[in-house]
């Protein structure tokens, strides 16, 4: 099983990713972590450091390219792999930030989607801004201004993409979100009325899959 995990800054993605593939490991599932990051964090403190700011059409492009590349190895590691993937953030992330500063969706991200295996699940971790908002704070690594967190979430959920995604609530304790994401994933396991289940491999189960 495929599974990629999205949202906005502070809805503890990553801590879920990691919790999900740590549980799955201890009860002696094989699972994977994949990092599908842009080098976005990064580039804000270097650009916070040196009193720089990228354009954000600048920014968008250096971000795409590394995510691209990180997305295209996830996908290829993930080929090989039997067991439980989990890909922590994917090409949606890039074209919500693309929503969020006003840019273009532009053609091939949405085409490398469409190419691309789908994942057998894409959880969204939805959580209200202002409780990511504290949570970025308290981390102290990075920061993010309110108002983008909420353009964010509004990019996020404008996405064509979007309603075909599991929406977890992301707020409260990480135990609370990891055992909704369980339930979420353990559901999307279960064979559907045709026979099949999310993960079948036939063709006949995958054109009949999520979201068709």
């Amino acid at each position: 099983m495929l599974i990629v995990l999205t949202g906005i800054d502070g809805s503890g993605k990553t801590t879920a990713a990691e919790a999900t593939v740590a549980a799955a490991r201890q009860a002696g599932q094989s699972a994977l972590l994949l990092r599908n990051y842009a080098g976005r964090r990064r580039m804000s403190l270097l650009g916070a450091r040196l009193g720089l700011q990228a354009p954000p059409p600048l920014a968008d492009f250096l971000e795409t390219a590394i995510r691209t590349f990180n997305v295209l190895n996830s996908h290829r590691r993930a080929r090989t792999f039997h067991g439980l993937v989990v890909m922590d953030r994917h090409l949606h992330c890039q074209l919500a930030l693309r929503g969020m500063h006003g840019l273009p969706r532009g053609r091939f991200l949405p085409w490398l989607i469409r190419t691309l295996p789908r994942p057998d699940l894409v959880l969204y971790l939805d959580v209200d801004p202002r409780e990511a908002h504290a949570r970025i704070l308290a981390r102290g690594t990075d920061s993010e201004s309110l108002n983008d967190l909420e353009s964010l979430r509004d990019a996020y959920q404008s996405l064509p993409e979007f309603p075909g995604f599991t929406r977890i609530a992301a707020g409260g304790t990480p135990a609370e979100v990891l055992a909704r994401m369980h339930a979420a994933i353990a559901d999307a396991g279960r064979p559907r009325p045709d026979g099949c289940s999310p993960a079948a491999a036939t063709p006949t189960c995958q054109s009949a899959g999520p979201g068709t």
